[in-house]
This record gives structure tokens, sequence and C-alpha cells, in this order.
């Protein structure tokens, strides 16, 4: 059995444990998206942890998905992300930054009054939390095919800024909903050209932004993260068959890169699906079991420790526990993570979780 504070290669990262810490979001960016001295605090603490995964951080003003969201597409981003991987890199971490698109999954309040853009014009039918409280999201405008070009080449232009600023890798976020995600699935991707209609048509755009991304930085420093059959956000995959063809089109479209990894998120962890997407893949994996469920030591070492991947992906329990490997590694007791301040701004519920010493 693999043990969860062994180091581990992933593709060009090397990774000091089996601890992944997951992209979280937690809106403590200004209005400009730049990185702030919360950020540098707050990510430098963890870095113990084998591997950091920023939070989701927008590739575009209009994929801006959250509020108080950081970006990657201005210089004077790049140079606040600079500030964090000098600091995380000064304690001996290791950390990638999550590119993403918000697709349809955005508000105007959130975007500056900008319409989204999506597969297809179909509402999610969900509420987000906007800069005035929960607000329903509205239909979203479908991207033209001559149009998709230019989404490839801000994913590039995101990877290469996050290079720029000292990432050791990129991990393009077609998970949870968001724009890639939604082209893989029916319900938010009802296109009737190249990019739509069918499994390998619907991987379609996925399969040429991680190719276009390898190719800008390297492929052993591009990663994907996946969420098959998580069903949120309005992304519905309840169709196994579909699913399953859809994902088969995309690893297969991307077998021949050797890619740093993938990650996965579902909730069967140790089931056909995941076995599957694993062998399909067939290099270094990651996985968690999606939001409802906190991933404890117990989990962590299963995954690892039976083989269901190579790293275990933690979210909450390193959001409260910057020590979070000393702890686990020494049976120490664990901070609660307070859920009233994942998403509020300043330090507190962000940097100010003790250490155990």
């Amino acid at each position: 059995m693999t043990d969860l504070f062994s180091p581990a290669q992933a593709g060009a990262l090397n990774l000091t444990n089996r601890i992944t810490m997951a992209a979280l979001t937690r809106s403590r960016a200004g209005a400009d998206g730049v990185p702030s001295d919360l950020h540098v605090e707050y990510y430098s603490q963890r870095a113990t942890a084998g591997l950091i995964v920023t939070e989701g951080t927008a590739s575009s003003h209009v994929g801006q998905a959250f509020v108080r969201q950081p970006g990657i597409y201005t210089a004077e981003q790049v140079a606040g992300w600079r500030r964090v991987t000098d600091a995380v890199h000064a304690k001996g971490g290791t950390i990638v930054m999550q590119i993403m698109h918000g697709g349809r999954l955005t508000l105007p309040s959130i975007n500056n009054g900008e319409q989204a853009e999506a597969p297809s014009a179909i509402a999610p039918g969900v509420t987000l939390h906007g800069a005035n409280g929960r607000e329903d999201v509205p239909e979203p405008r479908a991207l033209a095919t001559e149009e998709l070009p230019r989404i490839v080449e801000e994913f590039v232009t995101a990877a290469r800024n996050a290079i720029e600023a000292g990432m050791d890798a990129v991990e393009l976020h077609s998970a949870n909903g968001y724009l890639l995600h939604e082209f893989l699935t029916p319900s938010a991707n009802q296109r009737t050209d190249e990019y739509g209609g069918s499994p390998a048509n619907r991987a379609r755009l996925v399969i040429e932004v991680v190719r276009a991304v390898a190719d800008a930085i390297g492929a052993d420093r591009t990663a994907l993260r996946i969420s098959p059959e998580h069903n949120v956000q309005g992304n519905i995959e309840d169709d196994r068959e579909e699913t399953l063809a859809t994902y088969n089109a995309l690893l297969e479209g991307l077998a021949d890169l050797d890619l740093a990894y993938l990650s996965i998120l579902h909730i069967d962890i140790a089931g056909d699906f995941v076995a599957h997407l694993r062998k399909t893949f067939g290099g270094f994996t990651q996985l968690n079991s999606g939001f409802t469920e906190v991933t404890d030591l117990a989990e962590a070492k299963r995954i690892v420790g039976e083989g269901l991947a190579d790293t275990a992906v933690v979210g909450r329990m390193l959001l409260a526990n910057p020590d979070l490997v000393r702890r686990w590694r020494e049976g120490l007791e664990l901070n609660t993570p307070d859920m009233d301040t994942f998403y509020t701004p300043g330090a507190h519920g962000y940097t100010d979780y003790p250490f155990a010493d």
C-alpha cells in the first residue's frame, strides 16, 4: 500500500506527499481581481500540502463566476500571483493554478453587466450569490462557432500568464458546471455544429483547449479537472451510457499527451466509473468525493492506500488547518471549518486559523 505521506512525481511536479489542496473558492480578491497580501499569507501557510491548487481563477472578465474572484488576464493580476508563488516556493511548496471560465454561471452584478457566454442559450435554473445577495442566473448567449478559437486562446494566454507568475503548472477546470463542463453535457450543450450533438462533438472544445495549453506550456505542466455525474449547478449527466461515451471521447482525445495529472471529483470513489476513467487516462490521477462529503484522514488514506488514485484532494480540512499534513501525520486535534466565513472578505476565517503550535 502506498503511504499518504510518501512523495510522488506528477509530470513536472515534485510532490512531497499525496495530499492535494483542492481549489477552494474564497472570494478575497479586490474588484480588479488582483491577489493581495492575504492571498500571499493564505497560500504560503498551506505550503506543506504535497500540492496546492489555487481557487478557480478567471481567464477573462466575462468568464468571472464569483464575487471577488481573482483573475489571470491582466499584468497586475500576474504580478499579484507572482508574490503568492514566491512565498509558497520559499516554504518548499508546489502550487498550480486552476484556470476557469464561468460560462453561464455568472451574474451581471459580478461581471459588470456583461451577458454570460455558454454553449447554448439555456439558463441553468439556479441562483448564485451576487453583489446584492442571491440572484437568479439569467439566460446566457450561445457562443458562435467562429468565437470558439477566441475561447481557446483565452485559456492559452491565461496558462502562459500563470507560468509567468511562477506557477508550477495549470489545472484546467472542466468540472462543477462551468464553461468547459457545459460543453460536455447535453443539458447545457444543444448545439448543432461540430461542437454539439454527439459525445465526440461535445468533447471537442475541451480537447482543443487542453491540447493548445499543453502545446504552449508543456503537457507535463498541464492538468485537467473533471466531475462527471456530479449533477450540480444545472449541469446534469444522468444518462450513464451517454456520459461514459463523452468522457471516453475526451480522454481518448488526450491520450497521447502524457498530461501532468487528471483530477476527478465523483461521489463513488471506488466505483466502476472512476476506475474506468483512471484506466482510460492511464496517467497520474487525483480524486475526491464531492462537495457534500468532507475528505477526512480515513478517506484520504483509502484513496491512496487502495490505489483508487495517486493523491487525495482535500478541501475544507486544509481550509481550516493550514498545517493539516502535520496534524494528520501526528494525530493532532483539528480545527473546525467556519462555514460562515468561507466567502466573506478579510482575514477572519481565511488566514487566522491557528497552527497546532
